[in-house]
């Protein structure tokens, strides 16, 4: 008697965590140094947004290095913001590339977000639990 007791406490609990983190949101993080890899991320999102359903959290990617440059390109830049803004894709620029490029952060588009260590960024959110990848 005990032991089925002891079997149905465990089942209940085990229903209970797979459902518990079938609810946890899954949560992205990206980092770049190239500007061309965008639109790709980008799809990549807008595929995980589609597979993960209600889980799919945030996705988020940081552009270091030389990629800041490519901000500033406006024309070439408009369609890529947009296209991150339809796939809820939040943009963050690194601002020790922006200062190791000379670039001011008046010159990034209102949409992108600047933090002052992309890396130091990509760390903290790895410890929150976000999925991360380097490109």
């Amino acid at each position: 008697m005990k032991s089925y007791i002891l079997i149905t406490i465990a089942l209940f609990f085990g229903l209970f965590a797979n459902q518990t983190f079938a609810q946890t949101k899954r949560n992205y993080i990206v980092i770049t140094s190239n500007i061309e890899q965008l639109k790709p991320i980008i799809l990549a999102a807008k595929g995980l947004a589609k597979e993960d359903g209600p889980n799919f959290g945030k996705f988020e990617v940081v552009l270091c290095g030389k990629a800041v440059t490519g901000l500033t390109e406006g024309e070439k830049i408009l369609p890529v913001l947009e296209m991150a803004d339809k796939e809820s894709v939040k943009l963050i620029a690194c601002g020790l590339s922006l200062s190791k490029f000379n670039m001011n952060k008046d010159s990034i588009p209102k949409q992108v977000k600047v933090v002052d260590n992309g890396l130091l960024y990509d760390f903290q959110l790895q410890k929150k639990g976000y999925l991360s990848i380097e490109l």
